[in-house]
């Protein structure tokens, strides 16, 4: 039987838009030092010779925006379908990260991983969109209708972001008025961890550690398990900054609270004798973070949980074979977070929906943001969930008046890179990053 109605190949490039922009972010405390008073994101829109649009949103700093916005000379005119050529083209053009580039903040600091990822998904969004199709169909299929998702907890000054980054509101009431609250101790941690869950419907809580004395924030874990129980898993996640003995006896004291610890140690022969010897899940984003470490990850059995994120590992298609070897080698995925808006949460929910194993809730810095990109305003959490969406592609589109703001935003605030460093010396002079602190 001949087709003869079949298309020779699908919507080609004929446009690449790189906008780079500026969210308010709070002043959330973390090993590497506080958060500005912005976070950079930037948005690509890939536009089809038949004028079909896909987004995308990534981690934004300049040296990715120039690169971005390079990669469009690549691209243009190629499928929108063909993903490996598309791969194989930026990768002849930009080589290939080596895992050492990930640098040793706790965000990665790799150029490719995060050009291709940009790419893919709002290729992935126009050929949803061209198919009627959303986009967890084009990885395989929705396993599960919503999404989960932990409370992501920080230790903060006052402060709710902004222009000063201590900007407060004073009519503020529930969550809005715990986001910009001061949590620098246990009882301030419950607090937030209470405001947050009532909002949000949260069943699971992530602590972001690596910034007190270790004794601090174990307090603030036994505190946040005696007020919420067995029935809501915890989680810390001290990015590396303890040595091996800190972690081995501080483990001790963790291990019947916490559902895994998250990164306790720098690399995988460390992390692999402190999980030999805590007999305890750990999860990273930081010592496994790519294809050529997996090996060594397996052998080593450095971790029980690799926390992926699409932005880092290449990628929604990549993310799904990432999954599949873990699942061959006896390892859990679940999901790493940035300070995102809604066109990367929602990658993350049609990624979420489509592993075939999910056992841990995701992790998400979207309640600290307020900002938004996407049309209709931010997305919705129910039971800390949030719903796949059933429209083609991403199924969200860009507010084109949100973007001219947060693009002024980018523009006025000055910022080109994330540096936390920096911005904890304005509260705390002479601060300097340690990639082993305690």
């Amino acid at each position: 039987m001949m087709f003869s109605n079949i298309p020779k190949h699908g919507p080609r490039i004929r446009e690449v838009i790189v906008t780079p922009i500026a969210i308010t972010d709070p002043p959330l405390l973390n090993a590497a030092g506080l958060h500005a008073p912005y976070a950079l994101r930037t948005i690509m829109e890939i536009v089809t010779d038949d004028g079909i649009s896909g987004i995308s949103e990534i981690p934004g700093n300049l040296a990715i925006n120039e690169a971005l916005a390079s990669a469009g000379d690549v691209i243009r005119g190629m499928d929108v379908f063909h993903l490996n050529p598309i791969r194989r083209a930026l990768e002849q053009r930009y080589g290939i990260d080596a895992a050492g580039d990930r640098g040793l903040a706790p965000w990665d600091q790799r150029k490719l991983v995060h050009i291709f990822s940009a790419v893919e998904v709002a290729c992935m969004d126009i050929i949803g969109k061209v198919t009627s199709r959303p986009v967890v169909d084009l990885l395989g299929g929705k396993m599960r209708d919503a999404v989960p998702f932990a409370a992501y907890l920080f230790y903060k000054p006052a402060g709710a972001g902004g222009t000063l980054g201590f900007n407060l509101d004073n009519n503020a009431q529930g969550w809005d008025a715990s986001r910009q609250s001061a949590a620098l101790d246990p009882n301030g941690m419950v607090n937030q961890a209470k405001a947050m869950c009532k909002h949000f419907g949260f069943k699971s809580i992530k602590l972001k550690g690596g910034v007190f004395e270790p004794q601090q924030e174990t307090d603030a874990i036994i505190a946040l398990h005696e007020a919420f129980g067995d029935q809501v898993p915890l989680r810390i996640d001290p990015n590396g900054v303890w040595h091996p003995e800190t972690a081995l006896h501080f483990g001790r004291l963790l291990k019947p609270h916490i559902e895994y610890l998250e990164d306790p140690v720098r690399g995988q022969a460390a992390m692999a004798d402190i999980r030999k010897a805590l007999d305890i899940p750990l999860a990273t984003n930081m010592c496994t973070t790519s294809f050529e470490e997996l090996p060594t990850a397996f052998r080593l059995h450095s971790e029980d949980i690799i926390l992926s994120d699409h932005h880092f590992w290449g990628g929604l298609q990549a993310s799904m074979h990432l999954a599949a070897i873990c699942k061959t080698f006896g390892r859990e995925l679940s999901m790493h977070s940035n300070s995102h808006l809604g066109i990367s949460l929602a990658a993350m929910v049609h990624l979420g929906a489509a592993l075939p194993d999910l056992h841990h809730a995701l992790d998400t810095h979207y309640p600290w943001q307020s900002d938004e990109i996407i049309q209709g305003g931010r997305l919705s959490f129910e039971d800390g969930c949030v719903a796949v969406p059933k429209e083609p592609g991403l199924g969200v589109e860009i507010d084109r008046e949100a973007l001219v703001q947060l693009h002024q935003n980018y523009l006025d605030c000055g910022l080109t890179k994330r540096d936390d460093e920096i911005e904890m010396q304005k509260i705390e002079p002479g601060w300097t990053f340690k990639a082993v602190r305690f």
